[in-house]
């Protein structure tokens, strides 16, 4: 909404013969509705609140290169499973304080009283199985960055080193799994990941930019299609 004040300087005006002294000025103001185009965008995200809104604009389905957000990625994906994504979301920042920053050197040497102690914290999914794999996957993160170098470079390699440009027209069209999805869950677990079931892996994938699954519909398709790496 925009408030617009227009300041007329005049002797009459109208048919009503509406006289005033040319010392006077008649401020008239009124409100104007912007008529700007809405943004079109993947459904899913309308549902929730502002920080849903945010996530699709700003992260959902940009290209992941470096370690630090695809550890941050999995540690939150693994948390989500059976819940909302945007209970995830609600509580990213109590996971970034729980979890180190997710720095994965410092959460590989979690001990079993620092779990204890996380179990109790309000801010994050308080369930020992999700919190113990967190400092698993950890710990497989780093045995896998020991062998690939980093374990954007391992990752990504199951897309071939570059995402995978779906052209999806409705939401019921997007998979939750794929071949490569089961390819790299199968990977992962043989590795020693938890919480790394194929379906996991798809929205870790989705997430981090591996597939681009945003609806052709949608503004960001084509913004995140041109963040791929050559």
């Amino acid at each position: 909404m925009r408030r617009t004040t227009i300041l007329i300087d005049s002797h009459c005006i109208g048919d009503a013969h509406l006289c005033l002294e040319s010392s006077f000025v008649l401020i008239v103001s009124f409100v104007v509705q912007k008529n700007m185009p809405s943004q079109q965008r993947c459904p899913w995200c309308e549902s929730g609140n502002d920080l849903y809104r945010e996530y699709h604009d700003g992260e959902w389905g940009v290209p992941v290169y470096d370690d630090k957000h695809q550890f941050e990625f999995l540690t939150l994906e693994s948390a989500q499973a059976g819940l909302s994504w945007a209970t995830i979301l609600n509580k990213r920042e109590g996971y970034r304080k729980a979890f180190a920053q997710f720095d994965v050197q410092k959460v590989a040497r979690f001990s079993a009283k620092r779990i204890e102690k996380l179990l109790q914290n309000p801010g994050i999914v308080r369930n020992k199985l999700k919190v113990n794999a967190a400092v698993t996957n950890a710990q497989a993160f780093i045995e896998v960055q020991q062998e690939h170098g980093r374990f954007a470079k391992y990752i990504w390699q199951f897309v071939e080193g570059k995402p995978i440009q779906n052209r999806w027209k409705t939401t019921k069209d997007v998979p939750v799994t794929t071949a490569e999805s089961d390819a790299l869950s199968k990977d992962l677990k043989s590795k020693g990941f938890k919480f790394a079931g194929s379906t996991i892996m798809y929205a870790h994938m989705q997430a981090t930019g591996l597939v681009n699954d945003h609806l052709v519909s949608c503004f960001r398709h084509q913004e995140c299609a041109k963040l791929a790496r050559a």
